[in-house]
């Protein structure tokens, strides 16, 4: 069987105190890369994990209430850093991407979704029945922007609820069970619960190996490796604490017991350095 090619990029990146993302860390800014992933499936396709930023988000957040948003993150994105511009100097057009799989529903996930004309949307229901109905103040408290969408998002959501579970390797212990998006056990969608309502990861069993990307399950991998977790003033960020953390330890339990499974959270600027494409 051919195997997909996973390629990491980043599309554009916010500011956050070290102290915020590492609980004991310093009051300098640190760099949050937002990255997508890229999935070239010899028979579905290219397919994306998320999108990253793009100019849109500038956009959205230009007038208040959702201008907070844009003053709390600090984000840049240039014309280079795009999604579109990324794949452009793979060949790939943004017609040419039928399927981009949405982690969860914040901005720096879902920001240039609306690039992607022909693309069916797949996310887990619950995550979308989170946030669809917010508007102003409780719609920047959820780091969502709805402008974001495009008019037609709901005429191509594809909600994978209904899709056939599948056991996943072994090598993810003890996660045990998960969605296959393609049919062949090479993109598995994977619950991750604490961060954001319904969020999912991918297991990508690619040419490289198995890589098993975590979306916002934690914002580093200093979370899984050293245990150190975010500030506790970011517990507000997080519909469920309790499993935002039991998440974060069953990483690390894949770490310790299988270190060859890569294990990417979007916004890990060493994750990004040694497994992520410029």
């Amino acid at each position: 069987m051919s195997l997909p090619r996973l390629t990491l990029f980043e599309a554009g990146a916010s500011q956050a105190l070290d102290a915020l993302a590492h609980r004991g860390g310093s009051f300098r800014h640190i760099r949050f890369p937002a990255m997508f992933a890229l999935i070239e499936h010899p028979t579905v396709g290219p397919i994306l994990f998320d999108t990253g930023y793009s100019h849109r988000f500038e956009e959205e957040t230009r007038v208040l209430p959702a201008k907070l948003y844009a003053l709390i993150t600090r984000v840049t994105v240039t014309d280079d850093e795009l999604a579109v511009a990324r794949l452009a100097r793979r060949g790939l057009q943004p017609s040419d991407v039928r399927t981009v799989v949405i982690s969860h529903f914040h901005a720096d996930h879902i920001g240039a979704i609306a690039m992607f004309p022909r693309a069916n949307y797949r996310f887990m229901r619950e995550a979308w029945d989170g946030v669809r109905h917010l508007r102003g103040l409780r719609a920047v408290a959820a780091a969502f922007l709805p402008g974001l969408l495009p008019t037609d998002f709901e005429e191509r959501a594809r909600p994978i609820d209904a899709d056939p579970e599948v056991d996943l390797p072994s090598e993810l212990a003890p996660f045990r069970r998960g969605i296959d998006l393609v049919g062949d056990g090479t993109v598995v969608a994977v619950s991750l619960p604490g961060h954001a309502h319904g969020q999912i990861g991918l297991v990508v069993r690619h040419e490289g190996g198995l890589t098993f990307l975590v979306a916002d399950a934690c914002f580093t991998s200093r979370a899984f490796t050293e245990g150190v977790l975010p500030s506790r003033m970011t517990r507000i960020l997080h519909p469920d604490q309790r499993a935002y953390e039991a998440t974060i330890q069953r990483l690390g339990d894949v770490h310790r017991a299988s270190p060859d499974v890569v294990i990417v959270p979007s916004h890990c600027t060493e994750s990004l350095a040694r497994h992520g494409s410029r």
